[in-house]
């Protein structure tokens, strides 16, 4: 449904917007309670990857909008009918806490509208519900299904699925995968590259004309370039381009290994400044105005695997420093504002 009321306003002071939260993974999968405040959940919780993100964290940190994923661990729901199972577990999270009144999912421009007038008085973090690994559409029909449960993005890969290679295991798109990309243009779903092997990428920009982005992903050249086994995992200067001349917007991923690739676990961790050459690099390709965020936070690391200094989702913020100033609200939240001011129906 289009917005009757004109233009979104895309310049809200001091909203961060975070393209890639696994926000249903953590509630689901490992267990934690998000509604609890961040020190409360590290008081409770007991998995290893100390925590970063609950709701009220985003809240205070002012992350004003979050792409919130639907992620089935392949490794653990092996076929279409698990993994599409587990998804509407993780949908029915969000719906319930939006139901609460904890957070806003955006289905459109007018929501998109709504939820700006009002963030500066309420803070409620707005979620855009993202597919991350396809696997959970059963078929390329049932597209329509989950646009219909309030899904706005598909990124088609996480390692190879059904529809197209994925990290660490490259190849193009099988017929299925051209069948999920008619039907996601068809119905109006933007298209999200991260984790999308090469081939499938140059073959998907042939067939799908609608909205796209990279919600995580860092520049290959930063990361080793050809031939390491989590190579394909990154963005070539090529598909940087490809993606900024279509007016896609690349979200910078916070993991260490994915920001200098002879880290390991254990290591001290990376430092802040790295984040600024990645966004720098991929800046002087196609521009400030696409670059942006897409933290991953907690999704299958933690604090101590993200760079220094960002322990929480305020910290965030800190990635402004980072940034030339004439960009600093762009980076943290505009650019991916603008986005999707165009790619929501």
């Amino acid at each position: 449904m289009q917005a009757k009321e004109g233009p979104v306003r895309v310049s809200i002071d001091g909203m961060i917007v975070d393209a890639h939260l696994d926000l249903a993974h953590n509630a689901v999968d490992l267990g934690r309670d998000l509604t609890l405040p961040l020190m409360e959940l590290r008081k409770r919780d007991s998995h290893t990857d100390v925590p970063v993100v609950t709701l009220p964290a985003l809240r205070e940190g002012k992350i004003g909008v979050c792409f919130a994923t639907l992620w089935t661990d392949p490794r653990k729901y092996t076929d279409p009918a698990s993994a599409h199972t587990q998804a509407l577990k993780q949908l029915e999270v969000y719906l319930r806490w939006e139901e609460k009144g904890l957070v806003r999912i955006l289905r459109d421009k007018a929501s998109l509208q709504m939820h700006l007038a009002r963030w500066p008085e309420d803070r409620i973090t707005a979620l855009v519900i993202l597919i991350e690994g396809a696997e959970c559409i059963r078929e390329p029909a049932e597209v329509a299904f989950w646009q219909g449960q309030g899904v706005r993005l598909i990124g088609p890969a996480w390692n190879r699925t059904r529809y197209c290679g994925g990290t660490r295991e490259p190849g193009g798109l099988s017929e299925p995968g051209i069948e999920l990309m008619l039907a996601m243009r068809q119905h109006q779903l933007a298209l999200d590259f991260a984790h999308m092997d090469e081939q499938a990428f140059w073959q998907a920009l042939e067939i799908f004309d609608g909205a796209v982005c990279g919600t995580h992903c860092n520049p290959r050249a930063l990361l080793g370039g050809e031939g390491l086994e989590f190579s394909n995992r990154h963005l070539s200067d090529a598909m940087i381009l490809a993606i900024g001349q279509r007016g896609g917007v690349i979200g910078t991923v916070l993991f260490g290994f994915f920001l200098e690739h002879t880290w390991k676990r254990g290591m001290e961790r990376v430092n802040l400044e790295v984040v600024g050459q990645h966004m720098a690099h991929t800046a002087s390709l196609i521009g400030w105005d696409k670059i942006g965020i897409g933290s991953d936070f907690d999704g299958g690391f933690g604090m101590h695997e993200n760079p220094r200094g960002l322990n929480q989702p305020g910290d965030l913020q800190k990635i402004a420093h980072l940034v030339p100033k004439p960009f600093q609200s762009d980076v943290l939240g505009d650019n991916w504002l603008r986005w999707l001011q165009a790619a929501l129906p």
